[in-house]
This record gives C-alpha cells, structure tokens and sequence, in this order.
C-alpha cells in the first residue's frame, strides 16, 4: 500500500495533467510527442551514455537525498502527530537475527502461504483454478514442509439467450476494467476470494506460531466483499480470528510503487525497519469510497473502528543490494514480525524478499501453472468434441 489509499499491489500511479507530466520526465508532453525529437536507428554508444549520465546523476542526487532523510525525517517518526504505537527506527541485531533463525524460522515456527490463479475465458464460460501453497522450513534453509490447497470456480451465463446479446459489451468491460458491470464484478470476485482463501488458510489451516502472507492482510476486497454480501461476511469474521486468535502474523507485499514511501525505504540500511502508520485513515477511506447495502456497511464500519488501527505498516530492508519492502503487522507484535520478515529475507540477500513467499510461490506455479491448466481445459474440450474453436489463440505481448 502506498500512502493512505493504496490497498493492494496492483494499483499504478496515475498522471493527473501535463504539469505532472513536466515534473515527472524533466519535458514538455509535447516534446515527448514531436517525432522530430526521437533518434533513429540504434545508437548504441549514445544510448549507453546518456544512461550512464542518467544514473550516474539520479544516484548522486538519491545519496544526498538519502543522507537528509536519515538525518531529519527518520528521527522524526516517533513524534509526529497521530503516530502509531512503537512508531520509529529500529535495527535488528545479529543476536536477534540467529535467534529466529534457530528458533523460529529453521525450527518450523514460520508458515507462509502464497497463492496463484489462472483464469481460461471463452463465450460459453470463465474457468479460474485457484492454488494456495502453505510452505515451512523442515530443519534448514533447504528443506521445506508444503501443503497445497486447490479449488476451481465457474463462472456461466444463467440465462443463455439473454446474455448473448450482452456479450459483445461484456467483451468491451473486459477491455477496459475500470468499468462497472457483471463481469468486472467477476473479476473483482476472483481477487477476493483468492485474497479470502489465501488467509483463510493462514488462518485454519497453520499450527506454526508466526504465519506470513503476501499483500495486506486486510485488503480492499475483503473490506468489500468484492461487492458480494456471503464474501463480506465470511471475510470479516475470518479476519476477526486473524486478529484475535493469530496476532503473530506479518503480511510483506512484494511490490512498492509508492515513490516516497520507496526513497524513505532505500534510506534504510541492511537489517534496519521503520514503523510507520496504523490502517484506521486507509479503512476510513475504504468506507467512504465504497457503495455497500445497509446491513454491510455496518458490518464492515463495526470491523475497520474495531481492527484496523491495531494493524501497523513499515518498511524493512534486508541488504543493501535489495529494494526496501513494506510490511503489515499487530501493533503488539510489529517489532518481533518485522525480524521475522527480515530474517528469512536475509537468506536470499539479492532479493530482499521472505524466502519462504517465493518458495511458496514457486511451488504454486510449479503444481498449477498455466501451461498445466491449460492442457487439462484442452483436453476437456477435446473430449466435448468441440476442438478449439472457443480459444483466444496466441497469448498477448507483455
């Protein structure tokens, strides 16, 4: 999350007019636009200088800028207005770092869960297979404990000869997701209950102390209910024993696109974390900026004044060969969580990352990757004899 309104790691920075546009890439739009500008051919001297330049400056300037943070607005962070409960800088020690490697992380008192989901459209219907790995260390750094939890969701048209003629707009929403109807609704019902089963795992399914996830763990489409009543009240009430019942837990989203929270990150040094806010303005924010029904309104304004400024967020850097991450704790157990999540960071020092989520991750793409998916969904065609006159063809360029 990035700022006060950022709740998940899909969100992008949006350009508000030409005059971000100027402060953003040091020109006009309109000199960016005006071909007359670009070089043609491939240059590749000048191109390499103009980079080294490019960097050599951005690096001198982020060193100064660095140096002025540390300096004045880090020692700030206990102090300032409306500040969380252990709101500061704090470094861990090499004695804390081989205390929960030995006994927490390598001892099995650490469990993850990573998840990941692949979607087949066709006309007829939208199958999304769902996979969730829950992965533990098994004595060593090298050696893991796995659990893999799976399950598909179907999504048809009710009425076929109503839809038919809906499917050609259907088909505009999904080229442009910002905008309102059934099945951007779909989409948005995919991401919570991937979100919702993800932690409900975490939840019911771990009997290790520490649990980890990726993300936020009180994300915006189970604050929502991804607009379904059944999802906003199963989500609520499992986030209810999130908090009650399993407050050891610490949530490390795997992207930061926020780029004050990123500068103030790299002002870290290796193994030092900050404690920044509680989540009760960004709950706010979601209440305000949804449209629920009466009843869910009330159910999710009782959860967020109850829950969500008892959840803090920070930042940590593993090495400083790694991006800073930002991380989710219980204001109870943020310091302790931030170890955890710089520990097993630390065991991948180019990455920065918790081990244990990528493990997890990679487990997920191994066991229901795409490629598998989608020769299960080919040969269940094949077997309906309709070949594949359903398919989208060759995959889109990234």
């Amino acid at each position: 999350m990035g700022g006060h309104g950022r709740w998940d790691d899909d969100d992008e920075e949006d350009l508000t007019g030409d005059e971000d546009f100027r402060g953003s890439f040091r020109e006009e739009l309109s000199r960016t636009l005006n071909l007359e500008t670009w070089a043609e051919g491939l240059d590749l001297q000048a191109i390499m200088q103009r980079y080294r330049e490019e960097i050599g400056g951005a690096m001198r300037k982020e060193d100064q800028l660095r140096s002025v943070i540390r300096q004045e607005l880090l020692p700030k962070l206990k102090t300032r207005l409306k500040a969380p409960e252990g709101a500061g800088l704090y470094r861990m020690s090499p004695e804390e770092l081989s205390a929960i490697h030995d006994g927490l992380l390598f001892a099995g008192q650490v469990e993850a869960v990573n998840g990941i989901s692949v979607t087949h459209e066709t006309l007829p219907l939208d199958i999304t297979q769902l996979g969730i790995a829950a992965i533990g260390y098994g004595g060593s750094a090298g050696t893991f404990s796995q659990r893999l939890f799976r399950r598909e969701v179907t999504v048809d048209a009710p009425d076929p000869y109503q839809e038919a003629a809906a499917y050609i707009e259907m088909r505009q929403n999904r080229s442009h997701p910002g905008r309102n109807g059934p099945d951007s609704l779909s989409r948005l019902a995919r991401r919570g209950i991937r979100a919702y089963a993800e932690r409900a795992i975490l939840v019911e399914k771990l009997k290790a102390e520490w649990r980890m996830g990726q993300g936020n763990p009180i994300t915006h489409e189970l604050i929502t209910g991804s607009g379904y009543t059944g999802l906003l009240t199963a989500s609520l009430g499992m986030l209810t024993r999130l908090m009650e019942e399993h407050p050891r837990f610490v949530f490390v989203s795997a992207r930061m696109e926020d780029r004050g929270f990123l500068t103030m990150g790299h002002a870290l040094d290796a193994g030092e974390f900050v404690i920044l806010e509680s989540m009760e303005r960004a709950g706010r924010d979601i209440l305000e900026g949804w449209q629920y029904d009466t009843d869910g309104l009330v159910l999710a304004r009782e959860f967020v004044k109850k829950y969500c400024h008892q959840v803090v967020m920070g930042l940590f850097r593993a090495s400083n060969n790694a991006p800073p991450r930002i991380f989710y704790a219980h204001v109870k157990h943020a310091h302790m969580a931030a170890c955890v999540a710089i520990a097993d960071s630390v065991l991948r020092p180019e990455q920065g990352f918790p081990m244990l989520l990528d493990v997890a991750e990679a487990t997920c793409r191994s066991a229901f990757g795409e490629d598998g998916f989608q020769g299960l969904v080919q040969d269940a065609y094949a077997q309906a004899d309709v070949r594949l006159q359903y398919f989208n063809g060759r995959k889109p360029r990234r």
